[in-house]
């Protein structure tokens, strides 16, 4: 009876060492077929309206590819209502935006040079 507890402690102990290993095999991943998340980048705009009390603003832009969205005039919600502060109607900018929960947010918002 001893022979047969110390054969089955040897065998759970082997399995034991040996699936680690097999989980690590299979848990390989090649790196050559990963690409990078789309970088965010400025998109340029003309300021179309301005709502500085609603923190709102008015881009007729080109496409924004990191939301894959298509040029069009479109309102936009201001992170901060500060970023309004810098711009009026008729300029040429460059802005960022991100899809927070559905509301499309201007992050960034600069002159175009």
């Amino acid at each position: 009876m001893n022979a047969i507890k110390k054969f089955l402690a040897l065998s759970v102990l082997a399995v034991g060492v040996a699936l680690p290993g097999a989980g690590f095999a299979q848990a390989t991943v090649d790196h050559s077929k990963m690409t990078m998340p789309k970088t965010a980048a400025m998109t340029d705009g003309e300021v179309r309206k301005i709502d500085k009390d609603a923190g709102k603003i008015t881009l007729k832009h080109g496409e924004i590819k990191q939301l894959d969205m298509p040029a069009m005039t479109m309102v936009f919600t201001a992170k901060d209502k500060a970023l309004l502060d810098g711009v009026k109607i008729g300029d040429k900018v460059k802005f960022m935006a991100v899809n927070d929960n559905g509301m499309m947010v201007v992050t960034d918002i600069q002159q175009a040079k």
